[in-house]
């Protein structure tokens, strides 16, 4: 790709790291931000009106499950975190350094490293060689580590290394083949379920043990409200714990399951209505401290079958900003928290000098219309399957322009 010229947005809506978005534009050259204000192209800049919409950091989603490009350039995301749930599962340096070259120059791909051999939760996998090959951070993949003393050695290499562990918070004991939170929806519905008790023992366990060794580890998704104590506790104790949640989890219960929609099948499955409002004012007070899409295409093959024999994931690229953006207009959060939660907060997790808008930083920028409306429909998306639950669902949100290192994308 052929060198960027310099880039010039005047008369939008800046978006700062706290408060309201303030009126002015931005400069960068050379991949990275130069000025913000009151800004002036120079010769030679390439200039572009914002016409009074949001200037904003690329979006960086931490933990999808597949490089789809069209569907994160819809939704505004210039990085993503891949997790090691591969064909060729990413438990080594040379399937790390391929994945991480993967979506270049229009996408930044940043791996997570499998945190053991083949994700079977035994033997750790080569995760210093796989830091050097590109490895951001460090996962367990769709599974909980149960056996202890695997993740304790997992966690104290981690925090030797400077990595942060990605873990996924079910305990495998209780969940089994489970494919629905154990209530009333999944009693009337005759599914395989499990106590929601599950989650919040996993997180328990690993809290301890992340406490114990003095490793940073991140909950990706946090979704019942006994968890979520537990997660805000330990920040109170001074834990390193930070956690994550998709929008599935803050704007869908297991209502969302009443007719068997397999585009609801997720893991971790829907809850309760109680655990949604838990996990909503969890995001408001800064427990939760991650949205990430959770992308993972599924097509017919996976989705057209009986509830409990679908494969679970979502289609949650194009629909993560404005998902997100609800919470705004319903005054759950603001603008820049939105943000935080989209791009700042997961930028800092992976150690890399983006998600925020700031001279020096990387000129990964998106132009949005928080208020443009349109209707999520399943069989127009840009990703490579749409097995979204928000299929006919109206939204607010949309990008306008994107931007990688100050070159236009998408």
């Amino acid at each position: 790709m052929s060198k960027a010229a310099p880039l010039t947005i005047t008369n939008g809506l800046l978006l700062p790291a706290v408060g309201a978005p303030q009126r002015g534009g931005l400069r960068a050259e050379d991949g990275r931000i130069v000025a913000l204000g009151n800004v002036t192209a120079q010769p030679g800049d390439a200039v572009i009106d914002a016409k009074g919409a949001l200037i904003a950091p690329g979006l960086v989603d931490l933990g999808v499950f597949a490089i789809d490009k069209p569907a994160f350039h819809f939704g505004g995301i210039t990085r993503a975190a891949l997790m090691p749930d591969q064909s060729t599962v990413l438990d080594r340096p040379s399937a790390v350094r391929y994945a991480a070259q993967s979506g270049k120059p229009g996408l930044w791909v940043h791996p997570l490293a499998a945190a053991t051999v083949g994700l079977k939760g035994q033997e750790l996998a080569e995760i210093a060689l796989m830091r050097d090959a590109g490895a951001r951070a460090v996962a367990t993949g769709r599974h909980w580590i149960g056996d202890s003393g695997t993740m304790a050695r997992l966690l104290s290499y981690c925090a030797m290394l400077g990595l942060v562990v990605v873990t996924h918070a079910e305990d495998g004991g209780l969940t089994g083949s489970a494919v629905a939170t154990a209530g009333e929806m999944a009693t009337r519905l005759g599914l395989p379920s499990a106590p929601a008790e599950a989650e919040a023992l996993a997180v328990a366990r690993d809290i301890a043990l992340a406490e114990m060794t003095g490793a940073r580890l991140h909950i990706r998704q946090l979704t019942t409200a006994s968890a979520i104590a537990l997660v805000r506790a330990a920040k109170l104790r001074g834990v390193a714990v930070t956690a994550g949640v998709t929008p599935a989890h803050f704007m869908l219960s297991d209502l969302a399951a009443a007719e068997f929609r397999t585009f609801a099948r997720l893991s971790p499955p829907l809850r309760c209505e109680a655990d949604r409002h838990a996990v909503r004012a969890a995001l408001a007070d800064g427990t939760i401290d991650v949205i990430a899409s959770g992308h993972d295409p599924r097509g017919p093959e996976d989705k057209r079958l009986p509830f409990a024999d679908a494969e679970p994931g979502m289609a949650g690229a194009e629909t993560l900003l404005p998902m997100t953006l609800s919470l705004v207009r319903d005054e759950v959060i603001d603008f820049a928290r939105a943000f935080a939660l989209l791009a700042a907060n997961p930028a800092q997790l992976l150690g890399v000098d983006a998600g925020a808008l700031a001279v020096g930083m990387q000129a990964d920028v998106a132009i949005i219309d928080p208020d443009k409306p349109w209707i999520v429909d399943s069989g127009k998306m840009a990703a490579a399957a749409g097995n979204t639950p928000f299929d006919r669902q109206p939204v607010q949100g949309r990008v306008l322009s994107l931007f990688k290192g100050g070159a236009p994308v998408g």
